[in-house]
């Protein structure tokens, strides 16, 4: 036997053929190299070994190649000697594919929420200009209000009817649960629409924008805790509304104390929500404001009647002579029924889309649209105070929604660890 030790510990034999003796340096094509580990191990060339008969040259080859393992591979892995470097470099259509469709996918989101947004942003913005229109000419916020959340029960019945939207299931504990948020929301759509009809819209949005302030008052006094910078937060909310409000040129103190009235009620309806419908997490938001819309008709309705009843019809007469035509007020109104509820589904769609966090920044950027769209639709005066004041209040707004969100963030992130 012939042997050549290359590594001490893993020797290799080549018997000796009986017609001749075969030396290695015979082997052209030998290039095997330990110290190349990044190209594939060549097999012998046949044509180039001479008086060699083909069973001795399969084993030749056999033991050629398990001497390459032994160099490429000391452990014995089955799949460790392929190198790394050449493996990653042998192109992946799996992961081309993947890589592909993950980009289309993110781009595909990106278009949905821009599109989401858009209409949330455009929607709110023709709800307020000819909600405001319609007030103008027939200042019964009462029954207007009543319109609208009776424009938006309609729209959600067709949408159940004809399976556009899943129907929730209806049962007596989660109508008693709707009750008290209900309620709420029907004392914060009324003073809101009170508000609209007494001062311009840009101010009455302003005002809204303090009702974080109310959140943290009401929330802390039910026993919630907040950290100092989210009581820092509500400091310039408070200045700026102050300054809005003393250089409002339209200021009207029912106007005033309707847009505070709408804060209390809808910071009521969230907290009350959180409570009454926890055992209801299956309905989804859209449904929700859909039997929160209806159940507030109920609650709004009658007592609009007893408020404002006896004076529709000379209301609707002067607003016919005011307007012109009787079609362009019907417009007018419609738009606004529709409209109000619409902008109200594409924000619980937006919510359902994106983060806490993006949703009150957008939210914040929408009050900011609002109020320009409608400062240069109407041409409200706007004094530079007024605008200072504004400004400060819509910022203190921004930073409230980035403390809370940090705060909710990092109580989940106790609450995994």
């Amino acid at each position: 036997m012939f042997t050549l030790n290359l590594i001490p510990p893993s020797p290799l034999t080549f018997p000796k053929f009986t017609h001749q003796f075969y030396p290695i340096k015979r082997i052209q094509n030998f290039t095997h190299s330990p110290f190349f580990l990044n190209k594939s191990p060549k097999v012998c060339n046949l044509n180039k070994i001479h008086g060699c008969p083909l069973g001795k040259i399969q084993a030749l080859s056999t033991k050629t190649s398990h001497f390459w393992n032994i160099l490429v591979n000391p452990s014995g892995k089955l799949g460790s000697n392929v190198p790394k470097a050449a493996a990653s470099s042998e192109p992946n259509p799996e992961g081309e594919t993947e890589y592909v469709e993950a980009s289309v996918k993110s781009k595909a989101k990106t278009l949905r929420l821009a599109l989401v947004f858009g209409f949330w942003y455009f929607q709110n913005i023709v709800f307020n200009i000819y909600n405001k229109k319609a007030l103008n000419v027939f200042p019964f916020p009462w029954l207007l209000a009543s319109f609208q959340l009776f424009a938006g029960s309609i729209w959600m019945l067709v949408l159940w009817s004809l399976k556009l939207q899943p129907c929730p299931k209806i049962t007596k504990p989660f109508i008693n649960a709707l009750l008290g948020p209900a309620l709420f929301h029907t004392i914060g759509h009324i003073s809101a629409c009170v508000s609209f009809s007494k001062v311009a819209v840009s101010f009455t949005h302003v005002i809204k924008s303090s009702e974080p302030v109310f959140s943290v008052v009401f929330s802390s006094f039910l026993g919630e805790t907040y950290p100092l910078k989210v009581w820092l937060s509500i400091v310039p909310i408070v200045m700026g509304c102050s300054l809005a409000a003393i250089t409002e040129v339209s200021f009207n103190f029912e106007g005033l104390w309707g847009a505070l009235v709408s804060n209390v009620g809808f910071v009521l309806r969230n907290i009350y929500s959180k409570r009454s419908l926890q055992n209801f997490k299956e309905v989804n938001g859209l449904n929700l404001y859909g039997w929160i819309s209806i159940i507030s008709l109920f609650y709004l309705f009658p007592v609009a009647v007893l408020v404002e009843g006896p004076q529709w019809v000379q209301g609707y007469q002067n607003a016919i002579q005011s307007v012109g035509k009787a079609s362009t007020f019907y417009t007018w109104v419609l738009i606004s029924g529709i409209f109000y509820h619409l902008y109200n589904q594409s924000s619980y769609q937006a919510l359902d889309e994106i983060s806490p966090l993006t949703f009150s920044v957008g939210n914040t950027m929408k009050r900011v649209v609002v109020i320009v769209s409608t400062v240069l639709v109407f041409r409200n005066p706007v004094r530079p105070l007024n605008a200072l004041g504004s400004g400060i209040a819509i910022l203190g707004t921004f930073l409230y929604s980035q403390a809370t969100t940090k705060q909710k963030s990092s109580a989940v992130g106790e609450d995994k660890s």
